[in-house]
């Protein structure tokens, strides 16, 4: 289980990716009903339950997270149920634990009363959404349309925490945002800040850590960004085709790692 190992590393937060099934380009991804485009197969789901509850009472005596790959909804099922039994055996976790992806969530209510943090990629919509993408091949248009529903979650309480899974989509912050607030669904779509802080205090939150807000008395670690912004809410214009934002210097724990000349000499 690797626990001990983790432990000793100082990695609490850093929950590693139990794969509990695959994706859905590849027919893996765990579903309850066949694909649409092969009905042969509804995918795999890699572990037993019992492992897997296994896994998170491991992880939660020994003060880790626990992350699981679970794009499907049997596999988010099955994550969820072991979450729920995991809790009875060894109580709440000290880190919240990770659900990584969570594309496919029939029960919004119930993710989010079971603590996990959905670690979510926004592009992926974007890349494969809609009434003619991968996934409306591969589910069929209703149960495609029941994929990355960030606006249900949200909603119901579940923390958001935003990523690129790089590099299955490009590394960038801002179109990630820009997709979750311009979904192919609309009725999917968050709010501005909402997609924003799941993309900054989100993903420290998701390593049960505090952090993302640049205050005072803060870890400098931020970057700087050349960008029109929305006066509304103070953030970048994000309509889709607009230029997104250019990051112009990054400084990390006070220290520069990037600087196109904005931040100056030191002193």
């Amino acid at each position: 289980f690797g626990t001990e190992a983790a432990r000793d590393l100082g990695a609490a937060g850093a929950a590693g990716d139990l794969f509990c099934d695959g994706s859905l380009g590849s027919h893996t991804a765990a579903l309850h009903e066949p694909y649409a485009d092969r009905d042969d197969t509804t995918g795999m789901v890699r572990f037993d339950i019992d492992d897997v509850v296994e896994h998170v009472v491991r992880c939660t005596r020994a003060g880790l997270q626990a992350g699981f790959h679970a794009i499907g909804d049997a596999a988010v099922d099955q994550v969820l149920t072991a979450v729920e039994q995991a809790v009875r055996r060894a109580g709440p976790p000290a880190v919240p634990h990770r659900i990584e992806h969570a594309e496919y969530v029939r029960e919004p209510g119930r993710l989010a009363a079971s603590g996990l943090v959905a670690s979510l990629q926004p592009m992926f919509d974007a890349a494969w959404g809609g009434p003619t993408g991968m996934y409306a091949r591969r589910l069929g248009a209703q149960r495609a349309g029941e994929l990355n529903r960030f606006a249900a979650l949200a909603a119901a309480g579940v923390p958001l925490a935003f990523g690129s899974d790089a590099p299955v989509t490009p590394l960038g912050p801002w179109a990630a945002v820009r997709a979750a607030v311009h979904p192919h669904d609309e009725t999917a779509a968050l709010d501005p800040s909402t997609a924003f802080a799941a993309h900054t205090r989100g993903g420290w939150a998701a390593a049960g850590r505090a952090g993302g807000d640049l205050c005072l008395g803060a870890t400098a670690t931020f970057a700087v960004w050349d960008a029109e912004l929305e006066p509304a809410s103070g953030l970048p214009v994000l309509a889709p085709g607009s230029e997104l934002p250019r990051c112009l210097a990054t400084v990390r724990a006070g220290e520069p790692i990037f600087d196109s000349g904005v931040l100056g000499a030191p002193g």
